[in-house]
């Protein structure tokens, strides 16, 4: 671990590596302090679009931990980047919560329900067979769907939710049309956080707890990745899958240890 602790730059997954739910894990105050007191350049990157960085800086307070919003990078933020490179000015159909409305208005990017360039999906908890039938119109009449990550589930106080792969798979199924995913693993979520902290690959470590998403994403952007075993992966899983992380430790308190 002591090659991790000379790297200048650290992006982390949020959701089971920071915190289960409304809990913070064993460690965390520890790491955060350690890199704030050792002045290093870090992001915490989320596949949830739920959340605007602001949000995101007032959960880790209630829960004791002072960490600023600039320090957090979204989903819904990567998609909004991603959409004014690819189209500036475009408009958006959105099925989604506010921080994915706020991020595509930051960009230039407004809502429009009669001849979007895009429909977006993002998790939300006012899904609606109405949302549905208007998206799968808008999509078949040539509007390119999008979706801010792929994961299917997400993990709630009471187990799992349907997250955003879910939710778009009927606006696939019924149109024929795959979407593009902006969220990890794709790298463009995983560069998007190198850009922020102003690091090279090299210089960095990326910290994440699901092989699928946050490992494959590492390695796919040539940066040393740690998998934490405080989320959902096992030491049992890893063999599952055709590829390895460099690090493994239990949480992130072991990286500083």
């Amino acid at each position: 671990m002591e090659q991790i602790k000379k790297k200048i730059g650290f992006i982390c997954d949020m959701d089971g590596v920071v915190y289960h739910g409304n809990k913070i894990l064993d460690g965390v105050r520890e790491f955060v302090n350690w890199m704030i007191d050792n002045e290093k350049r870090f992001v915490f990157l989320t596949n949830s679009s739920e959340r605007t960085p602001h949000e995101l800086s007032m959960k880790l307070e209630r829960m004791g931990l002072q960490v600023s919003a600039d320090h957090f990078y979204t989903s819904a933020m990567a998609t909004a980047a991603f959409l004014s490179s690819q189209k500036p000015g475009c408009t958006a159909y959105v099925i989604g919560e506010a921080a994915l409305t706020k991020a595509l208005y930051d960009q230039g990017i407004y809502m429009n329900d009669v001849n979007p360039d895009y429909v977006i999906v993002g998790e939300t908890r006012t899904y609606s067979f109405e949302k549905l039938e208007k998206a799968i119109e808008l999509v078949n009449n040539g509007a390119k769907l999008i979706g801010t990550n792929p994961d299917i589930t997400g993990p709630t106080e009471k187990g799992v939710a349907p997250a955003t792969g879910a939710l778009i798979a009927p606006i696939e199924i019924a149109t024929g049309k795959k979407a593009y995913f902006v969220g990890k693993p794709n790298p463009l979520m995983l560069r998007h956080g190198l850009k922020k902290i102003e690091c090279h690959s090299s210089e960095i470590v990326f910290v994440g707890d699901r092989m699928d998403t946050d490992i494959i994403a590492g390695i796919e952007s040539n940066v040393d990745t740690v998998l934490v075993l405080s989320g959902v992966t096992k030491v049992e899983d890893i063999d599952n899958f055709p590829y390895r992380p460099k690090y493994i430790a239990d949480g992130v308190g072991d990286l500083i240890k």
